[in-house]
């Protein structure tokens, strides 16, 4: 049965994607000689019109605003009353990821002492437990507050690093943590309209991911040991298949994958690292072309939840390119050194 609150949201949503960040507000930015030029450069956008009305004279002053705002967004669109249900839960299981980053945050705050920044965004923030998941001094105090969360799923994830703390041991929590995530969102997208586009969209970020798990560790020498931090939820880039992709060298890789697009993929990075000799070089190029799968199958879609996915994803790409090019301009970097890693 047609539900008339799908025309509603996706006409507003469509609406926001209108004033997001451009190629031609970032080309007027490229001229700013501070922060407050720069943010006066898209003041007709959304996200500009925001930083009109606050002082934002430092980086770390915009990094925090930019997560309020991203939340403040998020909580406006949430509280719609002809807000379709489907949409409710995949923006609530999309969001999940700003847990998972906080939780391997606090795991990076127990291995090096150090505090490390935590995310406005949530569960764990909504149940104003954040400040106390920070704090945490070990695995004990983490599942308490994930129990208390509901968000127990993620415990088992944990598991191994209780005995060890050391940085392999962490990295493989991580990549369990990533794993329950992937596994949570496409349970839900089985049960809403379009279920099975979004499982393709998500199957299609976890092939990106293990690309760049395999890539990077071709190239760092590390083997089949990096099969553990692989994701088995892959569209067609299984933790089997990236199993076997490990073995080969990265000039081999391209013609190794199955999927023409892919092949591409590889083969750009293997030019980016072969001119650049930088690890980083994979993060970047998988970066621009996971943005580019996902807005050929997901952005023409209307009168779906769909609508959210996309302006999600959206807006997290428009908050990473403003964050790179305030940052530079804080430095004093000239804006033509970061213009390739820009995702437009």
């Amino acid at each position: 049965m047609f539900d008339a609150k799908y025309p509603f949201i996706s006409a507003y949503l469509k609406g926001e994607e209108a004033k997001i960040i451009t190629s031609e507000h970032v080309n007027s930015m490229s001229t700013a000689s501070n922060i407050q030029d720069a943010l006066g450069a898209i003041r007709e956008t959304d996200i500009g019109s925001y930083f009109e009305e606050l002082d934002a004279k430092s980086f770390d002053d915009v990094d925090g605003y930019l997560w309020r705002y991203f939340a403040q967004r998020i909580n406006y669109i949430d509280s719609f009353k002809l807000l379709p249900e489907d949409i409710l839960k995949i923006s609530k299981a999309y969001l999940a990821k700003y847990d998972v980053l906080n939780i391997k945050a606090t795991l990076q705050n127990i291995s090096t002492g150090k505090k490390s920044h935590m995310i406005p965004i949530g569960i764990i923030h909504n149940n104003g437990l954040l400040n106390k998941l920070s704090a945490a001094q070990n695995l004990d105090n983490i599942t308490k507050i994930l129990t208390r969360c509901k968000l127990g799923n993620y415990i088992p994830a944990l598991e191994g690093y209780a005995t060890t703390g050391e940085t392999k041991s962490r990295f493989l929590a991580e990549a369990k943590l990533d794993s329950e995530y992937y596994k949570n969102l496409l349970k839900i997208a089985r049960d809403i309209k379009d279920g099975s586009i979004l499982s393709k969209a998500i199957g299609l970020s976890i092939d990106m991911a293990n690309l760049q798990v395999v890539s990077r560790a071709i190239i760092e020498g590390m083997g089949l040991n990096a099969t553990a931090y692989t994701f088995p939820e892959g569209y067609t880039i299984t933790n089997k298949v990236a199993r076997e992709l490990l073995s080969c060298k990265l000039t081999e890789l391209p013609q190794r994958l199955e999927s023409a697009q892919y092949q591409y993929v590889a083969e750009e990075i293997l030019n980016s690292y072969s001119k650049t000799n930088r690890v980083t070089a994979v993060d970047e190029i998988i970066d621009k072309y996971k943005f580019s799968l996902l807005k050929e199958m997901l952005s023409p879609r209307v009168l779906s939840p769909l609508v959210m996915v996309w302006y999600l994803i959206l807006k997290e790409f428009e908050m990473r390119n403003l964050r790179l090019i305030l940052k530079t301009i804080a430095d004093g970097i000239p804006m033509e050194e970061i213009k390739e890693y820009l995702v437009l």
